[in-house]
């Protein structure tokens, strides 16, 4: 029978017995000083992604945008994907075209960039960004919004989508208040 006396006993028998008094602990290791942070410190992130075919898959995106031309990937079964991919995230098929997406549409809803920039963008500081619906198919999309101060822009506001070149040959969307 195991019951708590039972448990006592066994425990009382596992116990050490009773030793002379423990050594005083060692002196606290000396703590190694902090390495000399540089004054200005190097950084990885990479905000825009390899574009050239050999680096990615979707390589037709960003050679269609250098076209002018704002793209995605479509499922024949499940309809348009965005962001582009390479198979469908409901069916998962590979067998995904490439289709051309309206170059305007309507801000849904927009913010500003205040503080806490993406590294590149410090100096631009502050900046709107915001949702587009695209006129004509299901889709809202983010992005950056030029041709406007934040303090002018309005819901409903007309946009376009424009390319706009990158550092090192590199291409991404960001859209571009209608006058």
């Amino acid at each position: 029978m195991s019951g708590p006396s039972t448990r006592r006993r066994a425990a009382a028998t596992l116990a050490p017995p009773p030793s002379e008094p423990a050594a005083p602990a060692p002196p606290p290791a000396e703590v190694p000083a902090r390495p000399k942070v540089p004054e200005r410190r190097p950084y990885v992130l990479d905000l825009f992604p390899l574009e050239s075919a050999r680096d990615t898959r979707l390589s037709r995106f960003y050679d269609r945008l250098r076209e002018g031309r704002l793209s995605t990937t479509r499922c024949r079964k499940d309809g348009l994907v965005w962001p582009p991919r390479t198979a469908c995230p409901t069916c998962h098929t590979e067998e995904l075209e490439w289709v051309d997406l309206p170059d305007r549409g309507r801000l849904y809803a927009f913010s500003a960039v205040l503080a806490g920039a993406p590294v590149g963008m410090e100096h631009d500081v502050p900046f709107p960004v915001g949702l587009v619906d695209l006129d004509g198919v299901p889709l809202r999309l983010y992005g950056r919004i030029e041709g406007a101060p934040w303090t002018a822009l309005r819901v409903g506001q007309e946009v376009r989508v424009e390319p706009f070149d990158v550092d090192e040959g590199r291409v991404f969307y960001r859209f571009r208040v209608v006058d």
